[in-house]
């Protein structure tokens, strides 16, 4: 029926949507997120398949692999030699383990280098895109094919947001006044969205602070998951259309460490996990706001430095 309506709505020209253009970078981002999909889909079916046939196999191979991780349980069976003869069971499932275990591997392969081709795709068209908390390769291919190639066919933050499925939708009810999340847009791009916000929950500071805020005010999970993520919509469509580059923090730790300041010491003047500063101070994650207040710290200490007798030298 959506489709229906849409097919309508365009031949009475009330819909005037400008298609995605498919001759740029981006086209090459989705024909290769197609590839890795069903690299990942199969790699997937190949670890449930072996893991189906060592429940079934006979006790003497069960007991090799018990307890093994994953990762060394693919490399002993890809380097087994099963001796044996085709009608001996044991043999056949050996065999058969040695083959999938040799897929997974094959498919592992392919699934790296895949990655390896989105990175320079993204490094040569959206370089600044993967700075921002959360989001890595995976997640900035999938919105960048959302977009297309024409990324000036989405018009405004709120057009990109219903197309990626966050904007709210009005469920209001009697006296009580509420949104709920959408299910419309593309969810693959909403996937994406969701793992940038479960990836900042865990990680962001400004995120923990907000969903604590918003926890004391009686919100809910599901309910603070929809406003973040339509947050996380609005700073993403705006570094796909103006691209910012994250402020410098090349002189932040050599700065510390000239003032003799311990990353403990600068963690409690800033209000921070020391843990977190460290990660920002190596460039692993990205907090303009902090950044700035770090530096403004820093150059408080100097000027105390300058100031205090006996010290300035």
């Amino acid at each position: 029926m959506d489709a229906y309506a849409a097919a309508e709505a365009v031949l009475a020209e009330r819909c005037t949507a400008v298609p995605k253009d498919k001759d740029g970078p981006v086209e090459c981002l989705r024909v290769l997120r197609a590839s890795r999909t069903s690299a990942m889909k199969a790699r997937t079916a190949a670890i449930n398949q072996i893991k189906d046939l060592l429940i079934s196999a006979p006790e003497t191979i069960r007991a090799k692999f018990r307890g093994i991780v994953t990762s060394a349980m693919i490399a002993t069976l890809a380097r087994a030699k099963p001796a044996g003869h085709l009608a001996d069971p044991s043999h056949v499932t050996a065999w058969t383990l040695k083959k999938l275990a040799r897929r997974y591997q094959s498919l592992t392969d392919e699934i790296a280098e895949a990655d390896a081709a989105l990175k320079e795709i993204l490094d040569a068209y959206a370089p600044l895109l993967c700075d921002l908390p959360g989001v890595g390769v995976e997640v900035a291919s999938q919105l960048l094919v959302t977009v297309g190639d024409n990324s000036e066919r989405v018009g405004s933050e709120a057009q990109f947001a219903a197309l990626v499925g966050v904007a709210p939708v009005p469920a209001s009810s009697g006296k009580t006044n509420r949104h709920r999340l959408s299910r419309g847009g593309d969810r693959d791009a909403n996937k994406a969205l969701h793992h940038v916000v479960l990836v900042r929950m865990g990680s962001d500071a400004r995120t923990k602070e907000y969903v604590a805020r918003r926890t004391l005010e009686g919100k809910g999970k599901r309910e603070i998951m929809r406003c973040l993520k339509r947050y996380v919509a609005r700073e993403i469509y705006r570094q796909i259309m103006n691209p910012t580059a994250a402020p410098s923090i090349d002189d932040l730790r050599p700065l510390r460490i000239r003032l003799g300041l311990t990353l403990q010491g600068a963690a409690q003047g800033l209000n921070q996990w020391p843990s977190y500063l460290s990660r920002l101070e190596r460039g692993l994650t990205r907090n303009d706001q902090l950044v700035t207040a770090y530096r403004h710290w820093l150059d408080q200490q100097v000027s105390t430095v300058s100031s205090t007798p006996g010290l300035s030298a």
